[in-house]
């Protein structure tokens, strides 16, 4: 429910085309979805550095940095989830607009709010990035030691153990980390951008 009132929203001069035209890439939202511990982060940041290198405007927005400031207000319900999710889109959708190759490493455990944010954007801004991994690969890794305390009951609703992650159907890149390194990763998704013509 829209509670502002009153309100026009107000032009720019400069076009994302024109933004675009200026970085020499197009913009796209990168959307890393899986469970805790499945590399989200981790392939973010080495990928984030890797456009860097190679001229890329890009930014990260991580999970656990956006509940420090823009979500602290928000828990892990399955209401709070949705309306986390939806902010990160709303900020991926100007970040897009402004010309950039914006990287998000969500847990984002609901189909129907992922696809929320790809309906937001324009065909084609939206690249779904699945690190698969199983809860068992995850719960090894566990580097957070989140599974741990999630199995002793000291933390509630979470994915994989007592609250539910629903794998994308159709994701553009399915990156498998029980199979792949961080570099390879890394690779396969530039690989999906020179040949999308991204960058």
């Amino acid at each position: 429910m829209v509670k502002s009132q009153n309100i026009t929203w107000h032009d720019s001069e400069v076009t994302k085309a024109e933004r675009q035209e200026k970085n020499g890439h197009k913009s796209v939202v990168l959307w890393f979805t899986g469970l805790s511990g499945s590399g989200k982060s981790t392939i973010s940041v080495a990928l984030e550095k890797a456009l860097f290198e190679r001229g890329v405007r890009s930014y990260r927005l991580d999970g656990d940095n956006i509940r420090h400031g823009l979500n602290n207000n928000l828990g892990f319900s399955p209401e709070d989830r949705k309306e986390n999710i939806r902010r990160i889109g709303e900020v991926s959708k100007l970040l897009a607009d402004a010309g950039l190759i914006t990287l998000t490493a969500f847990i984002s455990p609901y189909r129907e709010d992922r696809d929320h944010v790809r309906e937001i954007l324009e065909d084609g801004e939206f690249v779904e990035v699945y690190t698969k991994a199983s809860v068992a690969a995850c719960e090894e890794r566990d580097p957070k030691q989140l599974y741990k305390k999630a199995r002793a009951g000291e933390i509630k609703n979470f994915t994989g153990i007592d609250a539910p992650y629903e794998a994308p159907e159709q994701p553009e890149i399915i990156v498998d980390t029980e199979e792949n390194s961080v570099e390879e990763a890394v690779e396969q998704i530039i690989r999906y951008l020179e040949d999308q013509k991204v960058i």
